[in-house]
């Protein structure tokens, strides 16, 4: 893993994001030349279109990361890759048109960007076809050696043989578990754990044991560490691979000591805020004709009005009011009930499932961004109903308030839509990493994925 602006991403994905923005730049370039040659016109220096060229290979790239085309799937299936890549070329396309319309003096004229597009979707494929095994397969995995034999190593084996993993475990130290799950696993005193990491060639220790209390080898991992190969505890790596905090294995020292939970840092909360203010207000604009005529539909579909309000939980625990179009029905809680939306919940209404499939119920919240009360990006702000429940039963619950709630965030386009504990528990788990991970580069990454949401709304409810 290669941390960027304290976010993780995985060794494979970034050189292959390097690899494909040079060559996003050398279509831009042979596209303009060729163009040039066409017209009978003398090629200039490079240095007079730099900027040309980086804006198509930027808006490229943005659609890309938009559609997923570096997420595991893409990373181990060829046809899922080439699938994701035309339709990241498509928004391409639409991006590359808009920038042309704002400021056309930093883009390629319309006939370079035809043939510069062409010139794209041939490399990108060529390397995808090329080098897909190379980057789905081991060559860029860590080699991962695991201190412990008991359910917490099982995680991290269970863990590695999930596809798309940046890792593979290379064996298993049984550190006195009091009961060894993993089978396969070498018992503490048959070896020289200094040597077997060498021999093993890993990159990482990775301390998993149930019961540390006696069973900390800390010589051996001096040694070790002071090798060059990486010493982690569970916590950590599992929030490295995972993209979550987990909840299973964090303690509150961990959180206390670890690195993160800068997000009310005056700059980056300031830079926030501003970003906010400007979008909302231009996203008001442009979707007001759409929330006007959808309330207009939810009207006459359904009886009741066609705003839905109710009380959320925000920043820091204070509460606000939500504003959405309408999508259930007016009785469809009893009153001081509070129900969690269900998979084909019988509650929403015929123009309720369409607007929620197409995320157009969420526009009004713009309102409430305007004003300071959400954010574009952060947890899902929730009911204090369903608050006082989960805060009693999950621990570090109230620690997702540091950040404001947001339209999209982190465990929105990590996980599906969920109603019941569990999915409560791992939504935590994402909104907890959001908060502890947060920079304005985060945002940005979550702002281009929701794309994918919209585009494929699986976890719509």
């Amino acid at each position: 893993m290669i941390r960027l602006f304290k976010h993780y991403i995985p060794r494979a994905v970034f050189l292959l994001g390097l690899l494909d923005f040079v060559l996003l730049m050398a279509a831009a370039e042979l596209g303009w030349t060729l163009r040039i040659w066409q017209l009978g016109s003398k090629v200039g220096p490079i240095a007079e279109r730099i900027p040309q060229l980086v804006s198509f290979a930027i808006a490229l790239q943005c659609a890309m990361i938009a559609v997923g085309s570096y997420g595991g799937e893409a990373l181990q299936s060829l046809r899922f890759g080439v699938a994701r890549l035309l339709v990241a070329v498509s928004i391409g396309v639409i991006l590359i048109s808009v920038m042309f319309f704002l400021l056309p003096e930093l883009t390629l004229w319309r006939s370079n960007t035809v043939y510069s597009m062409g010139l794209a979707i041939l490399l990108l494929f060529a390397v995808r076809l090329i080098f897909g095994r190379l980057f789905g397969g081991d060559a860029f995995k860590r080699r991962v050696l695991v201190l412990g034999a008991g359910a917490r190593a099982r995680r991290i084996s269970a863990l590695a043989a999930r596809p798309g993993s940046s890792f593979i475990v290379v064996g298993h130290i049984a550190m006195g578990d009091s009961e060894p799950v993993v089978v396969s696993a070498i018992r503490r005193e048959d070896i020289d754990l200094a040597e077997y990491v060498r021999a093993v060639a890993a990159d990482e220790v990775v301390l998993a044991q149930q019961e540390r209390r006696n069973s900390m080898p800390v010589a051996d991992l001096l040694r070790i560490r002071t090798t060059g190969v990486h010493v982690n505890e569970i916590s950590t790596f599992l929030e490295r691979e995972t993209g979550r905090v987990d909840l299973r294995s964090v303690n509150p020292s961990w959180l206390i000591f670890s690195d993160g939970f800068s997000s009310s840092r005056r700059l980056s909360a300031w830079a926030k805020r501003l970003f906010d203010f400007i979008a909302s207000g231009i996203l008001l604009i442009l979707a007001t004709p759409v929330i006007g005529l959808f309330a207009l539909i939810v009207k006459l579909d359904s009886k009741g009005p066609a705003f839905f309000r109710q009380v959320r939980v925000g920043h820091y625990g204070d509460n606000f009011t939500i504003v959405k179009l309408r999508s259930m029905k007016v009785d469809a809680e009893a009153p001081g009930e509070a129900i969690w939306a269900e998979k084909d919940d019988p509650r929403i209404t015929r123009v309720g499932r369409v607007i929620r499939k197409l995320r157009i119920d969420e526009l009004p919240q713009a309102w409430m961004v305007l004003k300071g009360e959400m954010s574009f990006v952060g947890p899902r702000p929730e009911r204090p109903e369903f608050v006082a429940e989960l805060a009693t039963k999950m621990p570090y619950y109230a620690e997702r308030h540091v950040v404001k709630p947001g339209i999209t965030g982190w465990a929105q386009i990590n996980f599906p839509y969920g109603a019941s504990l569990d999915d409560a528990r791992q939504k935590l788990e994402y909104d907890l990493y959001y908060a502890k991970n947060y920079t304005p580069f985060l945002d940005i990454l979550i702002l281009l994925q929701t794309v994918r949401v919209l585009l494929w709304p699986e976890g719509a409810r």
